[in-house]
């Protein structure tokens, strides 16, 4: 680090205080500054790796061709993600080799032009993908040995014309299944790819930057792009549980606590969360009169499902709108009300709006994987109630949910 000579001690903090590999490399390749992580990463001891040429992080069969992809980078330099679509792999002072991802950034310092990157270990993304993939290769493989059961039966069951009948019925209804199996894997993976990748890449521009905003005045854009990374780990956090959700839900594995507990507190919890979402000039009305409402059911549930609707009202209401919440007791049951003046849902998507992984048509822009509504409806049956809604398209949505007040019966 050298190179920055008063400025090398904040700059070395700096870089310090970012969990993933930085390298910072001159015009003429030679390296001029690293942090511990990094050094950590490719097995090499404090300052070891100073003064040495990239090359020597690069695999030999990959270093030739990389002298020409270095020069034509650094003519043109632009802030970019290196090689994107392509793997990359770097190699350590043991001569194993490891995959990684490269974001890279040229800067000036001095008169003279640098390149930071930001080095990132994907050993454990690709083994994933690689299960992913063996996955799906066993899964064909499966559809491939079924689809040749089933045509053996056909054969065996010619010789009786309604067995036949049957057996292509079956052949025909596994078939479908199959389609519908692999179509909906098909969606699934590229749901989770859309819906991880745009989360993933505004964390990795927002840690990229935050190094470059070195001054005390600089602490606004810094915050600023700390609170993105929260949000964006916040939102992929929220698909990972709605993810274990389906899971335990179709296994069998949810287990409910029924317990007696003032709606009031969930109200609070849901609307504090949903707070931090509104848009500008947005605003939730909700009744002030619940602290003697105590209802006898699965608390967290219920705020899961409260949850979920109000942050969908907040998601597809424009700004300066106003969400409403109710709620009202129906001899034994509890009926609560989620009003929006939002995008509302066409009346042909309305069939299918419990559907898992389906949006309608006019959601499609805003981030969201499908599953939130199917969940709802999920638990609502499983804990003896419903959901059920009136939409009009451009004019908004009212969302009602009904669940029994178990009171003394918490066994249920």
């Amino acid at each position: 680090m050298k190179f920055f000579q008063q400025e090398e001690k904040i700059f070395s903090t700096l870089l310090e205080t970012i969990s993933e590999g930085i390298l910072v490399v001159d015009g003429e390749k030679n390296i001029v500054a690293v942090n511990s992580p990094l050094e950590a990463m490719f097995g090499y001891e404090k300052d070891e790796l100073i003064g040495e040429k990239l090359d020597i992080l690069i695999p030999p069969r990959y270093s030739k061709s990389h002298d020409g992809h270095f020069n034509n980078y650094y003519a043109r330099s632009s802030k970019r993600k290196m090689a994107a679509g392509r793997n990359l792999w770097g190699i350590r002072k043991d001569k194993t080799q490891l995959p990684v991802e490269i974001g890279l950034n040229p800067f000036v310092f001095n008169g003279n032009k640098y390149v930071i990157a930001l080095v990132m270990d994907v050993t454990v993304s690709r083994e994933a993908e690689n299960r992913i993939r063996q996955l799906n290769e066993e899964l064909e493989e499966k559809v491939e040995i079924r689809t040749r059961e089933l045509r053996t039966l056909v054969n065996q069951l010619k010789t009786e014309v309604k067995r036949r009948t049957d057996a292509e019925n079956r052949i025909k209804n596994a078939l479908q299944k199959e389609k519908e199996l692999n179509e909906l894997k098909t969606k699934f993976l590229s749901l989770v790819s859309h819906e991880f990748k745009t989360p993933l890449s505004s964390i990795l521009v927002s840690a990229t930057l935050i190094g470059k905003y070195t001054g005390e005045e600089q602490q606004e854009k810094r915050e600023k792009h700390l609170e993105t990374i929260k949000n964006k780990v916040r939102y992929l956090n929220n698909i990972l549980n709605d993810f274990l959700s389906v899971e335990r839900i179709e296994s069998g594995k949810e287990k409910y606590k029924f317990a007696p507990f003032e709606v009031s507190k969930v109200f609070n919890e849901v609307i504090y969360d949903a707070n931090m979402l509104l848009k500008t000039g947005q605003r939730i009305n909700f009744p002030d009169n619940t602290d003697d409402y105590v209802l006898c059911q699965d608390e967290k549930i219920l705020e899961l499902i409260l949850s979920n609707l109000v942050r969908n009202a907040v998601k597809y209401s424009p700004e300066h709108t106003v969400i409403d919440i109710g709620v009202r007791r129906e001899e034994n049951m509890f009926v609560f009300e989620v009003k929006d003046q939002g995008i509302g849902i066409p009346r042909e998507d309305q069939k299918y709006i419990f559907s898992r992984y389906f949006r309608a048509r006019n959601a499609l822009i805003d981030q969201g994987t499908g599953i939130g509504l199917n969940i709802v409806k999920s638990h609502l049956e499983n804990l003896g109630g419903e959901i059920s809604f009136v939409s009009e398209e451009g004019k908004g949505t009212v969302f009602t949910v009904k669940l029994p007040n178990y009171e003394e019966d918490i066994t249920h």
